[in-house]
């Protein structure tokens, strides 16, 4: 595997999952705060109070990146932090960290992606409304033009929304995510368009505050769908998945449409469009993010069992109920999350984008696996199949490159453990363990092998 010499090399990370000091300098609550904090949310009651602490030992962890040869960094910007009340005043204090972070990344020769939104909407804004109201797209607006003044002579990367999907789906039909409300598929349908309208505004907030060579896009989670068997039926329950999980937003973004039949596999009726809001979703992004995970299979399910029931009712709207989605395989190799191990969707996915959408560039900006790790207390800690993990999806990365796929950098998640989300500190994503009752970080083996292939990149160039 070969990389041309500007390829980015970095590693994700989320604000609310790793910084921790969510009551200090002047920070407001954002909705994953409440929810964290309500009973029966997350596994174990955990909270991102403290998390892996990256708000106090930022300059250690940036040290760490480049001992670990990181060529680019994208974290998350916390809006509570920055805009505690999600409008109106500036915190100070907030804006100041983030300067910190941009300027000591740049000392050490990593370039900073900037992610604007990674899901921890201000409290306040949840209470006025939320997504649900254009009033938050207004003020996701300004927010996005407070940190161009401030960043965007230094940051040249930005990511706009990270996985709305998740943010309007699993926030209002699921109620996985915060702000944990469900079965409302309008909501979820509204929240979407309103995350869309968000990214296309926050798009001409920074275009018009930063140089030429500024490149935004949004980070969209995305799965290669197959038919788990060849009945009609079946071929059009993979359809329905395809335009569920993938075209709900991809269509919008690059073709200024919703996908037809979304709305009625959601039984929904479609958002409140307003004049000029298509064409302001589908400007043109300069990337987009893919964040890569896995598969999914996908089978009709017998009529008899899938009409709602009070048992079925939580899996899906109505129009999605017919969908079965397939995880004996097997042969199959699966993560902690019980999620398959399928790294040729990786190439299916980026070829299939090159080959539907031509974006201009693709980045990786997600792409890693949850394993059982455990520490010894030595310096050490084995994690053979995250290895495995990550260079069979950069040889699907490369082969997808060399069938024309724009792909300009690759980002694992994560490089550190963390706050999973509803899943607390139960699941370890990172490069790098942390013991969380003391913080120490150690650098799985998953984490030297990255660094010796990014060391090995280099060394093909400089020959």
């Amino acid at each position: 595997m070969t990389f041309p010499s500007d390829f980015l090399w970095g590693a994700a990370t989320s604000a609310y999952q790793i910084e921790g000091a969510t009551h200090e300098d002047g920070r407001g609550p954002s909705i994953w705060d409440h929810f964290a904090a309500t009973p029966g949310r997350t596994r174990d009651g955990d909270t991102g109070d403290v998390a892996v602490d990256h708000y106090h030992r930022m300059e250690q962890d940036v040290a760490l990146m480049a001992d670990m040869g990181l060529s680019a960094y994208r974290f998350s910007i916390a809006w509570p932090r920055v805009v505690p009340e999600g409008s109106g005043a500036v915190n100070p204090a907030g804006l100041d960290f983030y300067d910190r972070l941009v300027d000591r990344l740049l000392e050490k020769g990593i370039t900073p992606v900037a992610t604007l939104y990674h899901w921890d909407l201000p409290l306040a804004l949840f209470e006025q409304g939320g997504w649900r109201s254009r009033e938050t797209v207004h003020a996701f607006a300004n927010y996005a033009a407070v940190l161009a003044r401030r960043l965007g002579d230094r940051v040249r990367w930005w990511v706009t929304q990270n996985e709305p999907w998740c943010s309007a789906y699993l926030g209002y039909y699921t109620g996985r995510h915060a702000p944990g409300i469900q079965n409302d598929a309008q909501g979820a349908v509204d929240v979407a368009h309103h995350l869309l309208l968000g990214h296309g505004l926050a798009l001409q907030a920074i275009r018009s505050t930063t140089a030429a060579e500024t490149r935004i896009g949004p980070a969209l989670n995305l799965f290669p769908i197959f038919a788990g068997d060849a009945r009609t039926e079946t071929l059009r329950a993979a359809e329905r998945a395809h335009r569920f999980h993938n075209r709900w937003f991809l269509d919008p973004l690059f073709r200024g449409e919703y996908t037809p039949g979304l709305f009625e596999d959601l039984g929904a009726s479609p958002p409140p469009v307003q004049d000029g809001d298509m064409e302001i979703i589908s400007a043109p992004i300069d990337f987009l993010g893919v964040n890569y995970y896995n598969r999914w299979i996908v089978r009709a399910k017998a009529a008899e069992r899938a009409q709602p029931t009070a048992e079925t009712q939580e899996m899906g709207p109505l129009g999605l109920e017919s969908l079965d989605y397939v995880t004996d395989l097997p042969k199959a190799t699966f993560t902690a999350m019980g999620w398959e191990v399928y790294p040729h969707g990786l190439d299916l996915m980026l070829e299939d984008l090159t080959r539907t959408y031509h974006p201009r560039q693709l980045l990786i900006t997600e792409n890693g696996a949850a394993f059982n790790d455990t520490w010894n207390g030595n310096g050490r800690v084995s994690d053979p199949q995250r290895i495995v993990f990550l260079r069979e999806h950069l040889q699907e990365v490369a082969g997808a490159m060399r069938h024309g796929a724009p792909v300009a950098g690759y980002f694992v998640w994560s490089l550190f453990d963390n706050f999973e989300w509803a899943e607390g500190y139960s699941k370890r994503f990172g490069m790098v363990y942390v013991d969380y009752a003391t913080q120490q970080r150690i650098v799985k083996d998953s984490g030297r092998w990255y660094a010796g292939f990014i060391a090995d990149q280099r060394a093909l160039h400089a020959r």
